[in-house]
């Protein structure tokens, strides 16, 4: 009785394979029509290795900032009785739902050389490296924050408050017990971070422009030899294939426990 009330109604499984079919023949098929004779050559070139340059840079630099800047704020979120702390979190998490393009505008706007801050200075970071890791990180750093900030409401407050008893002081507490149990959760969330990173494409391009060498990454470089080169479009896109299912095959453990 118990397995015929949990079984799947069959109209219910069709469509689910009709979602796991649309889901999975893009990405079957890049791996069937991939030029597999030349991605070796394609991948070599020097216009890919100058993009994986550029997207190694931006991405691990995005990742570092995230974890420099998001863990204070993912405790902050989830340990503080600040005022205004819905703002707060609407504020570091709105670019995972804001159309990327829009994310590049708004950093054109604030750090752009037209906007007030690049007047002052006579400078902007638009058109460079460090402008596409501006926008690499503001599109990545909430996917580490929701993910420590879980962590943490998870762990035990009764550890933090027994330091406090002692004697420990907050930075103390903060250093010593908080980011060691929270280890875990930000190496998978800097992780994800740099993931994200590694594939931001709207933001990069409208802020930072599609400078080769400078903030051309592998997805402009894609999105640039579509027009002149099909075989090596495919082969940088075998290529990010790759990278994200290792990160998936890497934290399937952690999200299936959470």
């Amino acid at each position: 009785m118990s397995s015929s009330i949990r079984a799947v109604p069959r109209s219910v499984v069709a469509v689910g394979i009709v979602g796991v079919t649309v889901l999975a023949v893009p990405l079957a098929a890049i791996i069937f029509e991939a030029p597999w004779a030349e991605v070796g050559s394609h991948l070599g070139s020097a216009e890919t290795k100058s993009a994986i340059r550029v997207s190694m840079i931006v991405s691990f630099s995005a990742a570092a900032l995230s974890v420099l800047l998001g863990v204070p704020l993912a405790f902050i979120l989830a340990r503080s009785n600040i005022r205004g702390k819905a703002l707060l979190r609407t504020v570091i998490t709105v670019p995972l739902v804001l159309p990327p393009v829009v994310t590049g505008v708004a950093l054109l706007a604030g750090f752009g050389r037209r906007s007030v801050l690049g007047q002052l200075l006579g400078f902007g970071l638009s058109n460079s490296m460090t402008g596409a890791i501006l926008a690499a990180t503001i599109v990545a750093m909430p996917f580490l924050v929701l993910s420590v900030e879980g962590s943490l409401h998870s762990i035990d407050p009764d550890y933090e408050r027994v330091a406090a008893a002692f004697g420990a002081p907050p930075l103390a507490r903060w250093w010593r017990i908080g980011l060691p149990l929270s280890r875990s959760a930000i190496l998978a969330g800097a992780v994800l971070a740099w993931a994200r990173a590694l594939g931001e494409f709207g933001a990069t391009i409208t802020f930072a422009g599609n400078i080769a060498g400078v903030s051309r990454t592998l997805p402009l470089e894609i999105a640039v030899a579509l027009e002149s080169d099909p075989g090596r479009a495919t082969a940088v896109s075998l290529l990010m294939l790759g990278v994200s299912l290792v990160v998936l095959v890497t934290l399937r453990d952690r999200w299936i426990r959470r």
